[in-house]
């Protein structure tokens, strides 16, 4: 078997060493959940949990879009996981593959390329697969240069950035053209990401028109594109009707059974012809799940999600776990037999307790508990003081339902820390004015100073960071999702 990055091997290294690929949701809570149960043998030895990470921290994503307009500091929304899983050790790149027949991970991590050492071989005993999932693309032209995601918090803080330096731009161009284009914003998706970062986005944006001498409320136009026939399936077909009215009714242009065909050239193209100019497309259009699952021996659904038991096992693979976006997990609560537990977070720190007791039931040689939770319903914001949601049969709209979103994501997020942190800072905007401010300058910090290094730059080339009029600089072309 080979050798991992310190030279032991399952069979020579003392203890048993756990393996948590991802720090998520899924990731996050099994590890520190083991951390806890596991106390005392991590500290004698005879059991490790290490944890492979792309980014140290996790982030709670159902406040991007809180996080995008403004109402909670980025690094609220986020939760160092060194300071969290201080007896685990923490491992800072990506699992590029996972040969379980052999219990080894092949990880590139940020020294691989400085020290030419290669990609480190991890070798497990135990293996919890939880890297999440990416952004799910169409091959829509155009969506790869223009389109912006709204999966992570630097995503977030940068269409936060976009959107108040569009307003910029239309304020100052003398062009009819690029105003219009710049203050017009198209969402595609209807999910959670696309309802919650819209709603809140335009909520910012409206408050902060009235700071711009030349734009009014009346002069952005926000337009949501969803191929479905409703929004929001998660709270119910009534309340989904529900926030389609809440949202045309702030003037927001609800396309329901309708597609993005093309965006190249800054022209959002839709299936039922309509055509608007735009500097701004955020693709929410769902998830997929995360490439390395398709680079392990590990058996895969036909929608490339690992093929789990109700015990949150990979069938047919012992000492292999996984659950929530990652994860084809059975729902055992549900009415319809062979459907399977919905990739949200409600389910995932579900997973994650019983799988973390699942993975010390293997090592202690008992037998698994099978997962089970009935759905309790669902929650969404459709900005400050809106929202809908039902749960547990009842359905709840506009201020009851909104205060319920945030008490509930309060409750969730995890570290005693980040709830007084939150607590604090919804109590504070409720005191004091939003801040409106756009510091895109903050994606490229060293700008300035190349600037001035090199000596300055030509006459009617605009600042590195700062746009022409009618151009984007740069740092706001995400690629695709």
């Amino acid at each position: 078997m080979a050798p991992d990055s310190r030279g032991t091997t399952p069979g020579t290294r003392p203890g048993v060493r756990i393996l948590v690929v991802g720090g998520g949701y899924v990731g996050m809570y099994t590890a520190l959940r083991l951390q806890r149960k596991l106390k005392q043998r991590l500290r004698s030895g005879d059991a490790e949990i290490v944890v492979v990470t792309p980014e140290p921290y996790m982030t709670y994503q159902p406040f991007l879009p809180e996080a995008a307009a403004g109402s909670i500091s980025p690094r609220h929304v986020v939760v160092p996981l060194r300071r969290v899983l201080k007896d685990c050790r923490i491992v800072i790149g990506e699992a590029e593959r996972v040969d379980h027949a052999k219990r080894t991970a092949t990880v590139t991590t940020l020294a691989t390329a400085e020290d030419g050492t290669g990609a480190l071989e991890i070798a497990y005993d135990e293996i919890v697969i939880a890297p999440g999932s990416v952004s799910r693309t169409l091959p829509v032209p155009g969506l790869a240069e223009f389109g912006i995601g709204f999966k992570t918090v630097e995503e977030a803080i940068g269409l936060r950035n976009h959107v108040i330096e569009q307003m910029d731009i239309a304020s100052a161009t003398r062009d009819p053209a690029i105003r219009d284009a710049a203050l017009t914003f198209v969402f595609v998706g209807g999910g959670y990401a696309g309802v919650e970062a819209l709603a809140e986005l335009e909520d910012m944006a409206r408050y902060t028109a009235r700071y711009y001498h030349n734009i009014k409320p009346s002069d952005l136009k926000w337009i949501l594109v969803e191929a479905s026939g409703r929004i929001l399936p998660e709270v119910g077909e009534a309340m989904g009707t529900y926030a389609v009215g809440e949202l045309r009714g702030r003037n927001i242009d609800v396309r329901l059974e309708t597609r993005l065909d093309t965006c190249e050239d800054r022209v959002a193209v839709l299936s039922d012809g309509s055509r608007f100019p735009t500097r701004t497309l955020v693709w929410t259009a769902g998830v997929k799940p995360a490439p390395l699952l398709a680079a392990t021996d590990l058996p895969l659904t036909e929608r490339g999600r690992l093929r789990c038991t109700a015990a949150l096992g990979v069938e047919g693979m012992p000492h292999a776990w996984a659950a929530g976006d990652a994860a084809a997990v059975p729902d055992l609560a549900a009415a319809e037999p062979g459907r399977e537990t919905a990739p949200n977070a409600q389910h995932a720190v579900r997973q994650a307790k019983a799988l973390a007791d699942n993975v010390l039931a293997s090592i202690d040689g008992r037998p698994p508990a099978e997962y089970r939770h009935a759905y309790a319903g669902s929650v969404a914001s459709l900005g400050l003081h809106k929202g809908v949601a039902h749960v547990y049969g009842r359905k709840l709209k506009g201020y009851p339902a909104w205060l319920m979103h945030r008490v509930y994501h309060l409750s969730r997020v995890p570290t005693f820390n980040r709830k007084a942190r939150v607590l604090a800072e919804w109590t504070l905007s409720g005191l004091f004015k939003r801040e409106i401010v756009s510091l895109g300058s903050l994606e490229h910090p060293r700008a300035e100073f190349e600037l001035a290094a090199g000596g300055g730059a030509a006459p009617g080339i605009p600042r590195p960071g700062r746009p022409k009029d009618g151009e984007e600089p740069p740092e706001h072309r995400p690629t695709g999702g």
